[in-house]
């Protein structure tokens, strides 16, 4: 094996796309691959019918455009987990924001979520040193 030499910072070598495919004779099997942290994800998710985001790290691709589930979309970007917003029925919902076009996009979490990443989102707020903690609790 040749060694070659060191890699410039920043300098990332191109990776092949990679087709995940679990079902029987090869199809798709309804499961994608995270962009986020590359685990199979199963598209069938507790509470929600259409899933559109990983579990592990609530990491999503940009490809609804108006109803989820549509598809439509053409952009296709990463879409990082911004925030969390409470419906008035008690639901949470996703806050993610696409890091190609910079929409943003609401979406329900599913029951099997990591709980460990939408605490960390929702506690984010009282994190922020620019928020005195006394103004927060004022609230």
């Amino acid at each position: 094996m040749t060694r070659r030499g060191p890699r410039r910072t920043g300098q990332r070598r191109p990776q092949r796309a990679k087709d995940v495919l679990h079902g029987p004779g090869g199809s798709h099997g309804g499961a994608f691959r995270c962009v986020g942290c590359r685990l199979d994800v199963s598209v069938v998710a507790p509470g929600t019918a259409h899933r559109n985001h990983c579990p592990s790290c609530l990491v999503s691709l940009h490809v609804d455009r108006r109803v989820p589930g549509d598809r439509a979309a053409g952009c296709g970007g990463r879409m990082a987990a911004l925030s969390l917003s409470v419906r008035r029925d008690g639901e949470w919902v996703l806050i993610h924001h696409c890091l190609m076009c910079g929409e943003l996009s609401a979406n329900r979490i599913a029951g099997d979520d990591n709980p460990l990443p939408l605490i960390r989102l929702a506690l984010r707020p009282l994190a922020d040193a620019g928020v005195p903690a006394r103004v927060m609790l004022a609230l």
